[in-house]
């Protein structure tokens, strides 16, 4: 088991500074991770005059703070990010860091503030075509090889992207999405973890034990089958049938360590492998350091 601190990128949190002091915080704490959003405007009307900040500069100003934290996005959406931009400011940080990223990847949203606003698709169709494509030349991008490329929608012409990475052969992928939608997890079945948002439970609350082993047991069979179909991905990818595989879960769990362990302990029994703290997403204070700094500072669960 692992543990994350979950921070939007706006509010408090627009400031690689104050990013940074929590970063050294939690890592003193005895965390484990730390995981930024990436919004652009979140809720457009909600956040009017809110300052925002790149993901990617807070997540810096948090590597050079420490020396063991994970560090990634809960997270990209990929769709609106060229693909070779994204390469290469995640290949720069993993480079930083010593190895320590994590993408998290996904659709994102609101779609119509975070895409429609600056004339981007909407069409939930288009942006997953988008996430595949993306996804696959991010994979290539890593591999330090010449790409070249005609899609639907990205066209490269003989590109090679270096340095690489330091984690060969490439970052850990997270794919996240809204549970009970199966798309998503059928994605996250292909890469190396799922980050499962549940619509039955809001942002910071624990989700049902039922629907966590459900959704375990759909990744499960459709990683088996993209195994059996695809074998060769599995030996250029590193994975084989019982790779590791990440599922994070979270939501606030009490100060208290032994109390936080006794709410997580299920979860870990269901297949959880990192718990991410998160607080209430519509809580008037998700983006304040103040108490999201307490929490940390109190430790992650004693399990």
């Amino acid at each position: 088991m692992r543990y994350s601190v979950n921070i939007p990128n706006f509010g408090d949190f627009a400031d690689p500074r104050t990013v940074a002091r929590l970063a050294r915080a939690a890592e003193d704490a005895g965390w484990d991770g730390l995981f930024v959003w990436d919004h652009v405007l979140h809720d457009r009307e909600r956040r009017r005059g809110v300052p925002f900040g790149d993901p990617w500069m807070l997540l810096t100003a948090a590597a050079l703070a420490t020396t063991r934290l994970r560090l990634g996005t809960l997270l990209t959406p990929v769709p609106r990010r060229r693909p070779h931009q994204l390469a290469r400011q995640v290949a720069t940080l993993d480079v930083l860091s010593g190895g320590r990223v994590i993408l998290g990847a996904g659709l994102g949203g609101p779609v119509e503030d975070e895409y429609g606003t600056f004339g981007e698709p909407t069409d939930p169709r288009v942006l997953a075509g988008m996430l595949d494509e993306g996804l696959a030349l991010l994979d290539r991008y890593w591999s330090g090889e010449r790409v070249t490329h005609h899609g639907t929608h990205w066209t490269v012409e003989d590109a090679q992207l270096l340095p690489t990475p330091v984690q060969r052969p490439r970052p850990p992928v997270w794919i996240g999405g809204f549970w009970p939608s199966r798309p998503p997890m059928r994605r996250a079945a292909r890469w190396d973890g799922a980050v499962p948002l549940f619509r039955s439970a809001s942002h910071g609350t624990p989700p049902d034990l039922a629907e966590v082993r459900e959704l375990g047991e759909c990744v499960r069979e459709h990683r088996a089958a993209h195994v059996r179909e695809h074998p060769e991905a599995y030996v250029r990818e590193r994975a084989t049938p019982a790779a590791p595989f990440d599922l994070v879960l979270g939501g606030i769990s009490p100060r208290d360590p032994d109390r936080a362990a006794e709410l997580v302990a299920p979860y870990a029994e269901a297949g959880m492998t990192w718990w991410d703290e998160r607080q209430a997403g519509d809580g008037e204070h998700i983006d304040r350091l103040a108490p999201v700094l307490r929490r940390v500072e109190a430790g992650p669960p004693a399990y």
